[in-house]
């Protein structure tokens, strides 16, 4: 079982999502700008986006993952689940059977609460909304649309969690893929009935219907997925069994531990709502620049590692536990802090040379610059959770992240409150990057406390390398950035030209500069090299 190679699997399938995921939000940008029927359908997408991530792919998972990995490979050890392979999936199908039961009902049934709920909901989070003609009602209606996607992808987040435990991580990183082709239909569909009459709400509407339809798709091929890989579930009454009642108590702690980050959006929403319109929109786009390293690589390494460090966890192997943490927080370094330098000089240039268009003006990509300087700040922190939280889960240990994590959100909020109305929509970002730095730190320290993990020399060396080599990439991009910009700011083909001669000139510098440092792991390379020569 290789780390690289699963990493390499679910982050190349994240990055292909990522690209159909720009040219969702190119096209947009383009159809809705930053206006009233932006910030409605941006807040009716991150409603079931953010409790899919906080319950489902969050909470959830790193419950279930776990517990459902010891059934499947018998890590107690005491042979209960049965001596051979197919008692063992048996049992733990079985499993999984008993708490789908229960969560198809959960699902539903706060589904159904929060769309009756929801002028609540959008009132406690964009109350300002109301101060707009139209656009509080535009928000309830759009939010209620776009609700039952959180029932059906956290299905796809049960089943995905199925397959990772079995070392099947592809089929989970193709649903997002299925997302943004879906909604890119809704977008173009929306504005060929939009025609010439200049009515927003018919691009915003065709978009939320198609979020439902997509969530439909990706159930039924992670259904599809499922059964091509021996998984039989089975949807029988709910039973509370003491595996299901154990999951639900780790699940409680689990929501606000692996959730800090969605939490924090919820947050960041509510404030961001009550800045001039068009604030929440370029928040949201703006993350999508900072979520594409973080998508790719955080949410890649989380995954992958969970499971892997369950199995040295429950057989009490240490040292392969340290090793695989370290080699996690390697490559987490080695792709993202080149992002992050290069994201902080040539923000501009990438948000005007993505985004700047139809309805977007040159005046709101400039702002989104400086909101992704902000963003990324705290990118690295954003990753490093991702890596070191699994420790925790992999202990069955929910409770402490949830105290590091309230601590975090505390600070967030009373931040919020200080640079808000000082610094506006770029201060709110920068406040979400110094709390998720804040957070990183806090559960790294009691990890070392613990002794469950610690920075060797040879890691610190090596990311000292790589701040290095990222020092000589981001020169050679401060130099680059502005000689292009009457591309990046031009026509399309030359915005296309620009921005992949950023990418690909500080992609060449940054990794021959670290080949020269020293700050690539040779051992690494080659692991990845076998296991691609395997595949």
């Amino acid at each position: 079982m290789s780390l690289v190679r699963n990493v390499g699997t679910i982050g190349s399938l994240t990055l292909l999502s990522r690209i159909f995921g720009f040219v969702r939000d190119m096209l947009l940008a383009r159809a809705l700008g930053a206006g009233l029927a932006a910030d409605a359908w941006q807040l009716a997408f991150t409603l079931p986006n953010t409790f899919r991530r906080l319950f489902a792919e969050g909470a959830f998972s790193v419950a279930f993952v776990p517990m459902y990995t010891r059934r499947l490979h018998d890590l107690d050890g005491d042979g209960d689940l049965g001596n051979g392979p197919d008692a063992r999936q048996e049992a733990a199908d079985q499993f999984a059977s008993d708490v789908l039961s229960v969560f198809v009902w959960v699902l539903l049934g706060f589904s159904a609460l929060c769309m009756i709920a929801m002028p609540g909901i959008v009132w406690l989070l964009a109350r300002e909304y109301q101060s707009v003609p139209g656009k509080f009602e535009l928000a309830v209606v759009l939010s209620r649309v776009t609700f039952p996607y959180l029932a059906l992808v956290s299905l796809v987040a049960m089943l995905s969690g199925v397959l990772n435990a079995r070392s099947k991580f592809a089929p989970g990183a193709v649903v997002p893929v299925l997302l943004n082709i879906v909604m890119i239909g809704g977008i173009l569909i929306g504005w060929y009935l939009r025609g010439d009459n200049g009515d927003d709400t018919i691009v915003a509407w065709a978009l939320a219907i198609s979020l439902a339809l997509a969530g439909v798709a990706q159930l039924a091929y992670m259904m599809w997925a499922s059964r091509r890989a021996g998984v039989r579930l089975k949807v029988s009454a709910p039973k509370f069994t003491p595996e299901v009642k154990r999951l639900g108590k780790l699940i409680l702690p689990a929501t606000f531990g692996a959730g800090i980050y969605q939490i924090s959006q919820l947050v960041d929403t509510f404030f961001a709502t009550s800045l001039p319109q068009g604030s929440l929109t370029l928040l949201k786009m703006a993350d999508r620049l900072n979520q594409m390293p973080l998508g790719v690589f955080g949410i890649a390494l989380g995954t992958a590692i969970l499971p892997m460090l369950a199995r040295h966890i429950q057989t009490g192997n240490a040292r392969e536990a340290q090793r695989l943490q370290e080699n996690a927080v390697e490559i987490a370094t080695l792709l993202c802090l080149p992002c992050v330098v290069a994201l902080a000089i040539c923000a501009e240039a990438f948000t005007t040379g993505i985004f700047a268009g139809g309805k977007m003006t040159l005046e709101d990509t400039q702002l989104m610059g400086r909101i992704v300087i902000a963003l990324v700040a705290g990118l690295p922190a954003y990753v490093l959770i991702k890596v070191f939280q699994p420790a925790f889960f992999s202990r069955e240990d929910t409770r402490t992240p949830v105290f590091v994590a309230a601590g975090a959100l505390t600070i967030n909020i009373a931040l919020n409150f200080w640079v808000v109305p000082r610094y506006g929509i770029v201060g709110l970002a920068g406040a979400t990057a110094f709390t998720a730095s804040l957070n990183v730190a806090c559960l790294y320290t009691i990890l070392q406390l613990r002794g469950w993990f610690h920075f060797s020399a040879k890691l610190a060396g090596r990311i000292a390398r790589q701040l290095a080599a990222c020092a000589v990439m981001g020169a050679a991009l401060w130099f680059m950035t502005p000689a292009l910009e009457p591309w990046w700011s031009g026509e399309a083909l030359g915005r296309i030209m620009a921005l992949s001669a950023l990418v690909a000139g500080g992609g060449i510098v940054f990794f021959a500069a670290a080949f020269v440092l020293g700050a690539l792991d040779k051992d690494l390379i080659a692991q990845l090299k076998r296991k691609r020569a395997r595949s």
